[in-house]
């Protein structure tokens, strides 16, 4: 684990540990508990079960479910986390076929949504599977964090082999060449991925409990494709890129709310591992050039060289990343983008959903509290 963790929220803002803790709180028992019509995005199913819902889109995502794992962990929310869980094992996983292990999910298309095997989402099952099992001790309750942990590992690196080789086009989860995440776990996505999907801080834990080189393969794999990916002026990442050269996709060469995890994802690498300063001169550029376009006007979507804004939408969703981004930035502006996430209010109504998971996930990156278990 690092030595320590930064806290923006008491260190740049001078908030106090009382103040972080109720914002932190109010904001989760909104989200998680708050009126199910326009404030909650988390629902209880029968005696032991919970989803956590896009309520836009009117669905429910792994990214969601696995989302809500990793912040219930973090705050220590036993019961509502295995909630979730037994949800997704229940409801979501593939009990059949080529897929059997992975789970169903919606990812956004060229047709528009459809039904996948989000590797996104799989990675958060598996990272908070791992912490719940270091925090809470897989034999003091009855989820065994352990066992669907190692479960998960399996079908992500050994897919194929279970199979008896690729089968109605499903594949691993990471490619063995290129040692990076697959867009979708399927010969249709054979040559590309998404830079959000990458998220080395994950891999370098899953080498230390596995043992198994091919994940720190992975990361310094992941963190290498972050180069290539990201626009070397502004910094800004395509939604979708190859798996070759980082270049970006036909029809997906644009920054997007898709890609906003990215920053996430560089963030606690850095954090958790400290070893790769080109995430620091990243952050630099992307707050910069979000600066250039007025801290508190911005748009939410841009061709990669900023020249075009597609989105004028200042949206919530990328002031939370752009204030984690903060935290690792060096540049002077790095104080406004914090100050940024904290003045944003709790989200309601029917876009709720991204906003508030990443809201909740920022304050605890803000304030020290997305730790390491």
């Amino acid at each position: 684990r690092p030595a320590s963790y930064p806290n923006a929220f008491r260190d740049v803002l001078g908030k106090t540990d009382a103040e972080i803790a109720t914002k932190i709180a109010t904001t989760f028992t909104q989200l998680f508990h708050g009126d199910p019509d326009t404030q909650a995005f988390y629902f209880t199913v029968g005696a032991d079960q919970a989803y956590i819902q896009d309520i836009f889109h009117d669905d429910v995502r792994t990214e969601g479910v696995g989302y809500g794992m990793m912040i219930a962990v973090q705050l220590n929310k036993r019961d509502e986390f295995d909630r979730l869980w037994r949800y997704a094992k229940a409801n979501l996983m593939y009990t059949s076929g080529p897929n059997q292990g992975y789970f169903r999910s919606v990812c956004d298309s060229a047709a528009g949504a459809v039904t996948c095997a989000d590797p996104f989402g799989l990675q958060q099952f598996l990272m908070a599977l791992i912490f719940a099992h270091d925090r809470w001790d897989s034999r003091t309750g009855t989820v065994d964090y352990q066992s669907d942990a190692i479960t998960i590992l399996i079908v992500m690196r050994d897919k194929e082999a279970q199979n008896g080789g690729v089968v109605e086009g499903v594949t691993n989860t990471f490619d063995a060449a290129t040692k990076l995440v697959f867009d979708v776990p399927n010969t249709s996505a054979a040559t590309q991925t998404r830079p959000s999907l990458e998220m080395p801080a994950y891999y370098g834990l899953w080498a230390q409990a596995t043992a198994d080189p091919f994940w720190n393969e992975a990361a310094a794999a992941g963190r290498s494709f972050w180069k290539l990916a990201a626009h070397p002026t502004t910094g800004l990442m395509p939604a979708r890129a190859n798996l070759k050269d980082g270049t970006p996709v036909a029809g997906w060469d644009t920054f997007q709310r898709e890609g906003y995890r990215t920053q996430l994802n560089m963030v606690l690498d850095r954090i958790w591992f400290g070893t790769d300063p080109w995430q620091v001169e990243e952050s630099n550029k992307l707050l910069q050039f979000f600066a250039s376009r007025g801290i508190a006007t911005y748009g939410s979507s841009y061709s990669l060289d900023g020249a075009t804004v597609l989105d004028p939408t200042h949206d919530p969703s990328l002031v939370v990343v752009n204030g984690i981004s903060a935290l690792i930035a060096t540049n002077n502006q790095a104080a406004a983008f914090v100050g940024e996430v904290w003045n944003l209010p709790v989200p309601t109504g029917p876009v709720r959903y991204y906003t508030g998971i990443l809201q909740l996930l920022g304050l605890l990156a803000l304030s020290g509290q997305f730790q390491v278990y």
